[in-house]
């Protein structure tokens, strides 16, 4: 069976299906490349001046009546009002609580949306906007403006970001850059099979299970971000 092509619904599926018949392209690559290279510019020079930050992710199918969407709210306040901005993906679920508790602190609020077939637009409480075609060229940002990521019980975006963020760890690509996960009882499963299977059968290192932390505790949420950022290196003026 031949499908027929059919335009592409988003960016990414335009980029990643160009090769193929799925979708019809009216694109070629430099002008892909020069739609990549816009985003880039645009988000390094919105979030220049973005000072320390941190990025926390979860589901984005989190009610606003649910504990975590609570706990999300309140770590962003705290981090807020230690200083830190709050970068999220923009959305609802946890992200619009990650949102919300940087606005409650008065601190920076960002969220970093994507195109999606199915995605809404921004929440409410996002106060620096910023718009991506691109799925990796948003992932830049999440790493780049950050001294931590936080991870709440989410599904496979949140996986994703976070894995992406281990391998990072683990390649020495990103150092000084806690990845921490944010409920016990969702995580310890996850963290139990890295450490039985992965680990045992020799397909990670100690230290790169080690790198993961779970905790319930949103202080101690706060001193680990804090930590982090002291120690992160910063860029010396000319």
């Amino acid at each position: 069976m031949t499908l027929e092509p059919r335009p592409p619904t988003s960016s990414d599926e335009e980029l990643l299906e160009a090769e193929s018949s799925a979708v019809i392209s009216r694109l070629d690559d430099e002008a892909r490349i020069a739609r990549v290279a816009a985003e880039l510019r645009t988000g390094f020079r919105t979030l220049a001046h973005v000072g320390k930050a941190v990025s926390i992710f979860g589901s984005a199918r989190t009610p606003a009546d649910h504990p975590e969407y609570a706990a999300a709210r309140e770590l962003a306040r705290r981090l807020g009002a230690d200083g830190f901005s709050i970068i999220t993906g923009g959305g609802p679920g946890i992200m619009e609580a990650g949102n919300r508790g940087a606005v409650d602190a008065g601190a920076g609020s960002i969220g970093l949306g994507i195109e999606l077939p199915t995605e809404q637009g921004l929440n409410e409480w996002v106060r620096t906007p910023l718009e991506f075609h691109f799925f990796f060229t948003r992932k830049v940002m999440f790493v780049r403006y950050a001294s931590a990521f936080v991870v709440f019980p989410g599904g496979f975006g949140t996986l994703d970001e976070l894995f992406e963020a281990l391998t990072l760890r683990q390649t020495e690509k990103i150092r000084h850059f806690p990845v921490v996960l944010v409920g016990s009882e969702y995580w310890s499963g996850m963290v139990a099979w890295l450490r039985e299977r992965m680990l045992a059968d020799g397909k990670i290192s100690p230290e790169d299970v080690e790198r993961i932390e779970i905790t319930d505790d949103l202080d101690a949420v706060v001193e680990i971000c804090r930590a982090a950022d002291h120690r992160r290196p910063r860029a010396q003026a000319a």
